[in-house]
């Protein structure tokens, strides 16, 4: 005789409709990170433009995604990253619709992507404050989460510079953010369906742990603005693991912009190697990238944290900018994208398992909407830098001086003994305890 059944199995539907929809959205976005800088080169010739769009772009996302962490923890994660794919959706379908119009002066260009950067920051960082509460309910340790997102990331980074290339050839990179627009849109309808039978925020599962995405905090009004804001900080910058690693990548970041938005291109240019050539090298790097975040997510847990950061640093950093440098056949730069791809995809997931862990519960939001902030803050400055180098001393100086400083920043905590905490795991029974700081 069977027995009524009590209690219900976890779905992962939420976990993989959020993979989804970050794969949606990740695919349009890198088609717009090639598109983009090529549409700038077309249409002016000038490296410093090309860099003062990548500044008009980042300066407000990293802006608005410090400014909207306590938003995210009173309202709910799910419900900013829906509003925000929506509004990026009308924002950048917008761009293309007026310069086919011919209506699209510079400035005009400019504030559009101001405000699709201000509206990528919050809803960025909304989907990744999901994280944790899809993880504990659907039972997937943390670290496999966070390895099968960035293999999601990885893999739409190879998808969409490779459809970026063909798309800019074969249809202009106006129209090529035509894609751009409609991931976000299909984004938001994806992630809204996946999630629409979360448990609301700050309600737990059997197991007593939030699954609502939104961390149980004070109600709508009842705790000042700032107040949320400044407690988020005063957690982050107490804490000596995650303030390094938001400095690290804030630095690694900067240099990494230089590189995408103006080296690349130019050298694209220069080389006359043209935009397929550009999307292939940032295909190759994306797709073995994300082979690299699945061996991850299937074996980080087993792997000493620290060694693996350092190694992973030293052969997807400096190599890359060296052999750009030298002036290599493009059949060198692929191997050393794809090198550089594999391990690369073992930082993210190194990385994020880290960072989660360390938040507390009610803080998700906030701190990590900070920290990722933090790593973005030298972002907007990026491709001026790249821009400013390259009109100094010439496409090679530039790449050199990259390459150099992205192999110091990545070394030194080498000899930072405080890096090597990376390698303490929470025992499964352990919950971070913001009163521990």
């Amino acid at each position: 005789m069977s027995g009524v059944r009590t209690e219900r199995t976890p779905t992962r539907r939420p976990l993989y409709g959020w993979l989804a929809a970050e794969a949606l959205s990740l695919t349009g976005t890198r088609v717009s990170m090639v598109a983009l800088p090529l549409f700038v080169l077309e249409t002016t010739g000038s490296a410093t433009r090309t860099g003062l769009v990548a500044l008009a772009e980042t300066l407000p996302l990293v802006l608005f995604k410090v400014l909207g962490g306590p938003i995210i923890d009173r309202v709910g994660a799910r419900q900013v990253a829906v509003r925000c794919d929506l509004a990026s959706w009308l924002v950048v379908a917008s761009i293309p619709l007026l310069y086919d119009a011919g209506v699209l002066g510079f400035p005009l260009f400019l504030t559009l992507v101001a405000v699709a950067g201000a509206l990528r920051g919050p809803g960025d960082a909304a989907k990744q404050a999901l994280m944790p509460a899809l993880a504990a309910s659907t039972g997937v340790p943390m670290e496999r989460a966070t390895g099968l997102a960035s293999t999601v990331e990885r893999t739409a980074s190879m998808l969409g510079a490779g459809a970026a290339g063909l798309l800019v050839a074969g249809v202009g990179a106006a129209r090529a953010l035509y894609v751009d627009a409609l991931s976000f849109a299909l984004s938001a309808l994806v992630l809204a369906w996946a999630t629409r039978q979360m448990a609301p925020p700050g309600s737990t599962d059997p197991r007593g742990v939030a699954t609502g995405g939104a961390p149980a905090v004070a109600p709508l009004g009842a705790v000042r603005y700032l107040a949320q804001l400044r407690e988020g900080w005063d957690f982050l910058r107490g804490d000596r693991v995650l303030l390094g690693i938001a400095v690290m990548v804030a630095l690694t970041n900067l240099l990494d912009i230089s590189y995408a938005t103006v080296l690349m291109p130019v050298w694209s240019v220069e080389s006359g190697s043209g935009a397929r050539a550009l999307g292939l090298v940032f295909a190759v790097f994306s797709g073995a990238s994300a082979i690299g975040a699945l061996t991850a997510a299937a074996w980080a847990s087993r792997l000493p944290r620290y060694r693996t950061y350092l190694l992973a640093f030293l052969v997807c950093g400096a190599p890359r900018f060296v052999v750009m440098a030298l002036d290599a056949p493009l059949a060198a730069i692929l191997g050393v994208a794809a090198a550089g791809g594999l391990a690369a995809g073992f930082i993210n997931p190194v990385l994020g398992a880290v960072i989660f862990e360390r938040i507390p519960e009610p803080l998700v939001g906030r701190v990590s909407s900070l920290t990722t902030a933090f790593a973005f803050a030298l972002m907007p400055f990026g491709g001026l830098v790249g821009g400013l180098l390259i009109s100094a001393g010439g496409l090679s100086f530039a790449m050199v001086g990259c390459g150099a400083a992205y192999l110091l920043v990545t070394m030194l905590p080498a000899v930072d003994p405080r890096w090597r905490e990376m390698d303490g795991r929470p025992s499964p029974s352990a919950a971070p305890d913001p009163a521990c700081r």
